[in-house]
Formats: structure tokens, C-alpha cells, sequence
């Protein structure tokens, strides 16, 4: 199967060799990876589809390593769960979440970190650094234990516990930063060069957005190659979003899927906005987002480097972005786990509470088909989703019939 026939600027449209070694485009923009989709069309129908494995591999012909041997731990092929009763209890008739929590390492960072690590292994890279606000640190440290490579994280210093343990625990080489992402970034694009560092910062590399595009691949299998009418997507970074919207153009290329596309939703974190703000003053770019805030880490991301992807996937879809307050996502999350059973991160909550509200205002309609995207288990933060259950008081537990202790 013909694999990767070249790099594209997505700013500028320059192409660069396919199979070499390639960060940033020298205009800045990020490189996207592009296919000779024709040969690939001819060769892989979508019936023969269902005859890969029960994971994000199952794509492999679609996606860069030119080489046998991939980096796995089984990401992807995540469930898609009907939400009848909070669908009904927001008026939505047909409400689905699609639950990356199950992946590895607790989210969707699994994918991109699976595609990008195998393509470090194939290219000859065995040493990689990334700034992370904590579940792509995870991934990143598990793809490169698994892969023998060596790796350096980058966290802030207020990191949920979970991420910080989990990368030692992977063998890690962690820093913790007083500071953002972007603090951390900072530090990583300055000692890169003389570390002998490669960068897999979001975007920095072109290859963790094609493991992430395989989300979109998998709504659209799950739903029998018929899209959704609206998706929520909890926006950091936005490279989930950038790459389903890849997906979707290559798909229709393909000739799996038509030209109707989803609604695009961008859901961010009341005080750290930075594509709502764009996107509401019709602005092409984000500005920095001053003094970010909010309990969902990932959602932390003050200035991200696809602003511009996520913007025009939002306008050309007529989708939109939207911000929920840190209580909001919280709540969302309580009400999720009770009526659902899916404990999800704050990240996919604030999709719950967005959806909420956009068809309170009627932006959406109740027979619409409606994906929720979680992105990762609600188990790595607990220090947030402890606000709202504190633990009971030892003398408190007393008085309830106290603590069962072993013989």
C-alpha cells in the first residue's frame, strides 16, 4: 500500500520530503501529512475495513509508518455510548459520547503519542522532549518506554498528581515548571538543540495529528458512514479537532463518506478562551490568553499553534466555540458519571454542559445527532472532582457504623 507521498505546509503549502526528519516549516506553520489517495482508493475499500484489528491500526493504510513494526498499547476503536438519560434530560433525542477514556494511559493522547513514537523509531530519532499540562506527558512517556526511547517531559508545577506519577513511574525524565504549557514549551525549544532533543510538541511534529484523526475515522465507521450532525470537542491544543476535520476530507476522498459534514463545536474553559475569543471577533488567529485558569488541565492551553485549523474547521462546518465555567464542567462531570456511568475528565464534562446549552438556545435541535467527545478518565483528576465530593470525617464515619477493617 503506497504510504505517505509528502509533507504540506499547512500556512504556506510547501512540500517537504516524505521519510526525513521535519519540525515547524521555516514560515512557522505546522507540516500535515498527505497520501496518494487515488492508489489508496483503488486498493482499500471500505468494506475490507472491518478486517483490522479492534484498534486505531485498523487505519493503516491511511496512516505514515512505511515500516512493519508499530508502537502499540491498543489505542483506539473506543466505544461510542448512546446517552439516553442525559439526552433526555437536555432534549436531545439521538446523544452520543464517544469515551477516549478507555484508551491507554486514561485518554486520546494515546494516539497521537502511538503514531508519533512509531514514526520516531522508524526515523531514527532516540531522544524526545515535550511540554505537556499532563495527559500527553502520560502517553508520551508509555509509547516511549514501550519503544526503548528516551524521554523528557516538561509539566507545570501544579499537575494533576496522577500525570506527575505516571510518568516516573514510566521512566521518565520529568521537569516540573513554575508556570503554563507554554512556560514549558518555552524551556523545551531552548534546550532541544543542545540536548539532541527532538521536539514532539502539538503540531511541532506532523505525525501525532494523524494518529488522532483516526477519531474520526472510528465515528464514522460507528456510525455506519453516516456523520454525526454536531460535534463536541473540548479544545486545547485542538489537534483532535484538526485531524477529524483531515479525516473527514480524506474519507470523502476515499469515496467512504459524502460532502455533509458535522457542526464543529469547540468547547473551552471560561478562563482560558482563546479560540472563543477569535472565533466571536472573526478574527483568522488567537491572541495569547492572559492569566489562564481552569481545573481541566488540558483546556489550560493560553495561545495554541493550530488556532488557525480549529478556527476554519468551525467556520467552514458552521459550527461554533463556546466556554463553560469550571463549575459548570464539574457539575456536567457528577451528572454524567450518575446518569451514565462514564466518569469522564472535566475536558469531556464541560461537552456535556456546552451541548446543554446550546440547545437550550436553540443553535441545536433535539432530533439532532449529537456526539460528545470525552477525552480522558475522570480518575486523573481527582484533586478537581474532590470539590464537589470531599471525603467524610473519620468522626463523621463513626458515627455512620465506622471503617470496615480486615481480620
Amino acid at each position: 500500500m503506497a504510504k505517505a507521498t509528502h509533507l504540506e505546509c499547512a500556512l504556506c503549502g510547501e512540500r517537504f520530503e516524505a521519510g526525513a526528519v521535519h519540525g515547524l516549516c521555516s514560515c512557522g506553520g505546522p507540516l500535515l501529512v498527505r497520501y496518494d489517495l487515488d492508489h489508496i482508493r483503488s486498493r482499500w475499500p471500505r468494506r475490507l475495513v472491518p478486517n483490522g484489528p479492534p484498534n486505531m491500526w485498523r487505519y493503516r493504510p491511511i496512516l505514515p509508518p512505511a515500516e512493519d513494526r508499530v508502537v502499540t498499547l491498543g489505542e483506539g476503536w473506543t466505544p461510542l455510548l448512546q446517552a439516553r438519560r442525559l439526552g433526555a434530560r437536555i432534549g436531545a433525542d439521538q446523544l452520543w459520547v464517544k469515551d477516549e477514556g478507555l484508551n491507554p494511559t486514561g485518554s486520546f493522547k494515546a494516539r497521537g503519542l502511538s503514531c508519533a513514537i512509531t514514526m520516531c523509531l522508524e526515523l531514527g530519532i532516540r531522544k524526545v522532549a515535550i511540554p505537556s499540562a499532563g495527559n500527553a506527558a502520560g502517553a508520551l512517556a508509555a509509547y516511549a518506554a514501550a519503544a526503548g526511547i528516551e524521554a523528557h517531559i516538561f509539566l507545570p508545577r501544579d499537575v494533576p498528581q496522577s500525570n506527575y506519577l505516571e510518568c516516573e513511574a514510566y521512566g521518565a525524565r520529568v521537569t516540573l515548571v513554575d508556570g503554563l504549557i507554554s512556560d514549558c514549551a518555552r524551556l523545551v525549544a531552548e534546550r532541544a538543540p543542545a540536548e539532541g532533543w527532538f521536539d514532539i510538541s502539538t503540531l511541532k511534529e506532523p505525525y501525532r495529528i494523524e494518529g488522532k484523526k483516526t477519531m474520526g475515522y472510528e465515528v464514522a465507521e460507528q456510525m455506519d458512514w453516516e456523520l454525526p450532525d454536531a460535534i463536541f470537542y473540548p479544545t486545547g491544543g485542538g489537534v483532535g479537532m484538526i485531524g477529524m476535520w483531515k479525516a473527514f476530507d480524506e474519507m470523502e476522498r476515499l469515496g467512504w463518506i459524502g460532502a455533509r459534514r458535522p457542526k464543529m463545536i469547540a468547547v473551552q474553559a471560561e478562563g482560558c478562551q482563546p479560540v472563543v475569543r477569535a472565533f466571536e471577533d472573526h478574527e483568522p488567529r488567537s491572541r495569547f490568553w492572559e492569566d489562564a485558569r481552569t481545573v481541566a488541565s488540558g483546556l489550560r492551553v493560553p495561545k495554541p499553534l493550530g488556532d488557525f485549523l480549529v478556527l476554519e474547521a468551525l467556520r467552514k462546518s458552521g459550527g461554533t466555540a463556546i466556554a463553560v465555567s469550571d463549575s459548570e464542567m464539574l457539575d456536567a462531570g457528577a451528572r454524567l458519571a450518575s446518569e451514565e456511568g462514564i466518569f469522564a475528565a472535566p475536558e469531556g464534562a464541560a461537552c456535556a454542559a456546552a451541548c446543554e446549552k446550546l440547545l437550550a438556545c436553540g443553535f441545536l435541535k433535539s432530533a439532532d445527532r449529537i456526539v460528545l467527545y470525552n477525552t480522558g478518565t475522570g480518575l486523573k483528576y481527582i484533586e478537581a472532582y474532590s470539590t464537589r465530593f470531599p471525603r467524610v470525617a473519620s468522626s463523621e464515619q463513626d458515627k455512620l457504623g465506622g471503617l470496615i477493617t480486615p481480620r
